[in-house]
């Protein structure tokens, strides 16, 4: 009797449930991707052609906050003149956080 009642009720087999489940995460994982995971390697990419494209003149700003004009460029690191009494900084290439020179495309 009790075999019959959930027969009649509707409700969904196990397996069925399972699917459900996985079809859910999948979803997810996939908004996950596309509103997380993409943008930021996007941007990842854009940062890294920016350090690439950096010259001897540029104005840069540092990830610490450090504002000041590139004065040479080695293969990881940059020397950043900056201050009025024209000290050098030596940073790594990563570090460069923005260049405030537009260059021509």
């Amino acid at each position: 009797m009790n075999y019959a009642i959930t027969m009649l009720s509707g409700e969904p087999s196990s397996s069925l449930t399972g699917w459900v489940s996985i079809i859910w995460l999948v979803v997810i994982l996939i908004v996950f991707y596309f509103l997380l995971i993409r943008p930021q390697k996007k941007k990842e990419k854009e940062d890294a052609a920016m350090r690439d494209r950096l010259e001897v003149g540029d104005e840069v700003v540092t990830a610490g906050g450090i504002v000041g004009i590139i004065f040479s460029i080695k293969d990881d690191t940059v020397v950043v003149e900056t201050g009025g009494d024209r000290s050098k900084i030596r940073v790594m290439k990563w570090a460069i956080a923005k260049c405030n020179t537009e260059h021509d495309a």
